[in-house]
C-alpha cells in the first residue's frame, strides 16, 4: 500500500506497533523465566499484564481510521527479541544473565517509547483523539516500565559486579 498522506503512515505505524507488541507477549514469558532475580522476574510478569492490554489499546485505536487492526510483522522488534533469545542462550551467571536482561529488555522499552511518541503526535495531527489517549496511555507505561528497570539495575548490576 503506498504511504501517500500521514494518515497512510499512522496506519501502517499502528500496524507494525501491533506486531511489535504482539510479539513482545509471546517473548516476556521466556525472558521472565530467564530472570533469577525475584524482583526482576515480578517485573517483567507485570509488564507481560500491561503489554496485553496495549495490544488491546492499540487495537481500538485502529477504529479512528476506519481501518481493520491487521498487524503487519515489526522487523525491529523481531530483531530486538532475536537478540534477547541469544543472549539468554549464553553462559553467564546468574547476575550477570539479570543485567544482561535487563539491558535487553531497556532496548524494547527505548524502540516503543520512540515509536509511541511518534503515533501520537500524528495522532494529535490527524485529530485522531480517542487514538491519542490510548496510545499516550500505552507510552505512559512504557516509560514506567524503563523506570522501573533503570532502578532494578542499580541493585542487579551491583550484584553482577561482585
Amino acid at each position: 500500500m503506498p504511504l501517500q498522506t500521514l494518515a497512510d503512515a499512522f496506519h501502517d505505524e499502528l500496524r507494525d506497533v501491533l506486531s511489535a507488541e504482539k510479539q513482545l507477549v509471546k517473548a516476556l514469558p521466556k525472558i521472565a523465566k530467564a530472570a533469577s532475580s525475584v524482583d526482576l522476574r515480578a517485573a517483567f510478569e507485570k509488564h507481560l499484564a500491561e503489554t496485553k492490554t496495549q495490544v488491546e489499546r492499540v487495537e481500538q485505536a485502529f477504529e479512528e481510521t476506519g481501518k481493520a487492526a491487521r498487524a503487519k510483522t515489526c522487523e525491529a522488534m523481531e530483531g530486538l527479541l532475536a537478540e534477547a533469545a541469544s543472549m539468554m542462550e549464553e553462559e553467564a551467571d546468574p547476575e550477570v544473565m539479570d543485567a544482561i536482561l535487563i539491558g535487553c529488555a531497556q532496548k524494547v522499552e527505548h524502540y516503543e517509547i520512540a515509536t509511541y511518541g511518534t503515533l501520537c503526535t500524528w495522532a494529535k495531527q490527524l485529530g485522531y483523539t480517542r487514538a491519542y489517549k490510548l496510545l499516550k496511555a500505552n507510552m505512559a507505561e512504557e516509560v514506567a516500565t524503563d523506570e522501573a528497570l533503570t532502578g532494578l539495575s542499580e541493585t542487579v548490576n551491583a550484584e553482577a559486579n561482585s
